[in-house]
């Protein structure tokens, strides 16, 4: 009979607690090597005990093509939109995983517009007092990884900076994995060692 490992036997054995990994994948293909990223990533996490759950936010359903900056969000105590869409259950479970990743193509030098559609909402994660100069947010703590690919060896360092500077400020711990000369969709997986660098991510941040 195969026992189940509950958090109470995990607690009396002091056996971690699988990491509760939440993936955001913003390219607007199913299947092109930003998808090849997140398939490899998302193998080698569940190897190690990992929960999962990958969002394709190109496909989701948008009552604004971003934050509005109404400040709403500011005047409540909780950490969430005041727009209801698809975005707002994406922010909620971002408030409750363990680790945040986000896939992207490189698109002029940037995250794909769909991604940066969610980025901007996640102001809504964030408590800021400016009277007092201070900001809570609950992310803090959190790991935020990013997948990145570009067709050739240009600007994936552009692309990293904006992510490494939201970790910083959030206090989030960063991780990346940027691929240069990933070539056209699709042809990522036609190269060596791509792979097992995205599952070894994977398997460390499980």
């Amino acid at each position: 009979m195969v026992r189940h490992r509950t958090p109470a036997l995990r607690a009396a054995t002091k056996e971690p607690m699988p990491k509760n990994i939440l993936v955001l994948s913003g390219s607007p293909k199913k299947n092109g090597n930003t998808a090849a990223l997140v398939e490899w990533f998302s193998e080698g996490a569940v190897t190690k005990g990992a929960r999962i759950e990958v969002i394709h936010v190109a496909f989701l359903k948008y009552k604004f093509s971003g934050c509005t900056s109404c400040r709403s969000c500011q005047k409540q105590d909780l950490y969430e939109c005041v727009i209801e869409d698809d975005v707002n259950p994406v922010l909620r479970k971002m408030a409750s995983a363990d680790v945040i990743v986000m896939a992207t193509p490189l698109y002029f030098f940037a995250a794909s517009a769909q991604l940066k559609v969610v980025i901007d909402r996640m102001f809504s994660l964030y408590k800021w007092d400016n009277a007092a100069g201070t900001m809570k947010t609950v992310l803090k703590g959190k790991t935020l990884v990013l997948l990145a690919s570009a067709y050739e060896n240009v600007g994936l360092d552009a692309l990293e900076e904006p992510f490494r500077l939201t970790a910083d400020y959030t206090g989030m711990k960063f991780r990346s994995l940027l691929v240069p000369n990933a070539g056209e969709s699709g042809d990522l997986r036609k190269k060596t060692g791509i792979c097992e660098k995205a599952k070894t991510l994977g398997k460390e941040l499980a």
